[in-house]
């Protein structure tokens, strides 16, 4: 990895996010990454808690400051993160897919996460911070989380941590050339190519109940697009639908 790529590693904090937020001393040039053996306060999206062993799986957040990013496509960073997971997991097991929005799933299973901060000014995204779990060498997960698997538990051996993570940075650093490229259109079709759920109808469940749908559509401010057997359109916010 090279020097533009600044890494911290921490025994434990509480947040990686949180630590990259209250960061104030020397940056890498492309990307500052904080990786933690133990987060005691890790999350993903809303009020969910993210369940990593000490030591097992992989916890880590990535700073960067992608050019002229303008602020109505700030969703394209949490694209580029959760496809620069996939692809690199991809590589060690089948069945690779994204769970909308943020998710990586191996078959039904949850192996991943990502969660997305981005700073917001008149001028566009001043940089972004990527919060990222993967579920490595954990053979068994204690939590009240529905679905999760492990590497370990794919491929029946232990994986190389450390190895992981310099693929996933060397692929994230592919999709932040893309985005400073403005090929917004380009990760956007990756990501879409690579959702969970691309074909068939489903069941899921809003405010109003369970109904069957099949995946329509992914917006430029991330909102989902379900269209149901009638031919109608629903467009979700993330936490608005819920997959059965």
């Amino acid at each position: 990895m090279t020097m533009r790529i600044k890494i911290i590693r921490l025994d434990e904090t509480d947040s990686t996010n949180n630590y990259l937020r209250a960061y104030r001393n020397a940056e890498g040039e492309r990307m500052t990454v904080v990786q933690a053996e133990y987060q005691s306060a890790g999350r993903g999206q809303g009020v969910n808690v993210w369940e990593s062993e000490r030591g097992k799986n992989l916890t880590f957040s990535i700073k960067c400051r992608p050019k002229q990013l303008p602020a109505a496509r700030q969703y394209v960073m949490l694209e580029a993160g959760a496809l620069a997971v996939c692809d690199v997991l991809a590589e060690y097991a089948g069945g690779m897919t994204i769970k909308w929005p943020n998710d990586i799933y191996c078959g039904d299973f949850k192996i991943s996460g990502t969660l997305s901060e981005c700073s917001v000014t008149s001028a566009g995204i001043r940089h972004c911070i990527l919060g990222m779990g993967i579920n490595i060498n954990q053979d068994r997960f204690v939590g009240n989380a529905p679905n999760p698997i492990s590497l370990l538990n794919v491929r029946g051996c232990e994986t190389d941590r450390e190895k992981v993570l310099l693929e996933v940075l060397e692929r994230f650093d592919h999709y932040l050339s893309m985005v400073d490229a403005g090929r917004y259109d380009a990760i956007d079709e990756s990501y879409k190519s690579m959702l969970y759920r691309r074909t068939g109808f489903h069941l899921y469940e809003d405010g109003e109940g369970v109904f069957e749908a099949e995946y329509a559509d992914i917006l430029t401010n991330g909102h989902l697009v379900l269209r149901r057997r009638d031919g109608m359109l629903s467009e979700y916010a993330f936490k608005e639908v819920k997959y059965l």
